[in-house]
């Protein structure tokens, strides 16, 4: 088994509770607009591993450290982790014929800053955006979320909400 943190979105904000919530992680997946390169490596401090994204904002380090997309099977749970893709029913181009034929369980996402967890049952996958960390954008709500991953299976998905954004 192991567990998993999941954020997206950071636009260059570090905040404390990202450590605190995601001690004990086997891992920190970030799905893209982190901002400043120093937002991984303070990741990478927490957890031995850390997968990063790049997203539509990034440029420089991030860019040079990171992919557009991420495939990858873990604990027997086929993943592909990517910044723009979408969702179940309305996919940006392209992204479901990816899904499809990688045969992937588990897809993660950010960019809309918007948190949705919801099965494609068309695909057999589920699919997570864990909606924004930062402050940068228009959700109304920062959130992070922790899952784990045993057996092929997601279980224990928890949504973490760091506090309300005053607009």
């Amino acid at each position: 088994m192991k567990t998993i943190g999941i954020l997206s979105d950071t636009h260059s904000c570090w905040d404390d509770r990202y450590a605190a919530h995601f001690k004990g992680c086997d891992e920190i997946w970030h799905a893209g607009d982190i901002g400043d390169i120093r937002i991984i490596q303070k990741l990478e401090d927490v957890s031995p591993i850390v997968r990063a994204v790049r997203g539509n904002i990034d440029h420089g380090d991030v860019c040079r450290r990171c992919r557009e997309a991420e495939l990858f099977q873990t604990e027997g749970v086929t993943v592909w982790l990517t910044h723009i893709a979408g969702y179940p029913g309305r996919y940006a181009p392209g992204i479901k014929r990816i899904l499809s034929e990688n045969r992937v369980n588990l897809m993660v996402c950010g960019h809309s800053h918007i948190l949705k967890v919801m099965p494609d049952p068309e695909l057999g996958l589920l699919h997570v955006n864990p909606g924004a960390a930062g402050y940068h954008g228009w959700q109304k709500e920062r959130t992070l979320i922790r899952l784990s991953l045993e057996s092929s299976a997601v279980t224990g998905l928890e949504v973490i909400e760091l506090g309300k954004i005053k607009l």
